[in-house]
């Protein structure tokens, strides 16, 4: 596995070439787009699957799941838990694009586990303005891939919701262990 860990502890927002970190990504960019060739493929996941999962950046989905450009959707928030929002881009995913099948993948070790809903309160005394979003922090990772997986299974505005599956990636091991929906 290949990361971006050496850069220098304390460089701060600095590349190791003294540009920002945004610097270095549009340098990047601009190296992989040298060699990009359009892969002439449309919005349409080739295995017709959305996953759902934490943003949490020791997460490489594709690596994890055997998948390649094109095979799925990948939505990601904090948790990786069923939102609004998340419902709002899985109704695209199926009524648009053509996916049938859910995947939602929590892990071990998830920031959200150490928050409360008083983070919004905090944030509230700070800017003066209550953020309209919850948390959605969780003590247990089964628990809420359970909830998460019961909100796609129940939305109205999913057509397909018998495939849905929910996950517990393990960040020391790489596994993924299946959570019971029950």
């Amino acid at each position: 596995m290949t990361t971006s860990a050496s850069v220098p502890a304390g460089s701060g927002n600095a590349s190791a070439g003294g540009g920002t970190v945004t610097d270095r990504l549009i340098e990047a960019n601009e190296r992989y787009a040298a060699a990009f060739t359009d892969p002439g493929m449309d919005a349409r996941p080739v295995l017709h699957v959305a996953v759902v999962a934490c943003m949490d950046a020791r997460l490489d989905l594709h690596d994890a799941l055997g998948l390649s450009l094109g095979d799925c959707h990948t939505i990601r928030n904090a948790g990786g838990v069923v939102t609004d929002d998340v419902i709002r881009s899985l109704t695209i995913s199926q009524r648009a694009l053509g996916t049938r099948s859910v995947v939602l993948i929590h892990h071990t070790n998830c920031g959200l586990e150490s928050l409360t809903e008083e983070f919004r309160h905090d944030l509230e005394m700070e800017v003066g303005q209550r953020p309209a979003w919850a948390v959605e922090a969780f003590r247990d990772a089964d628990q809420d891939v359970r909830q998460s997986m019961q909100r796609v299974r129940t939305s109205p505005f999913l057509l397909h919701t018998d495939d849905v599956r929910g996950f517990v990636f393990d960040v020391k091991t790489g596994l993924l262990r299946e959570v019971d929906p029950a």
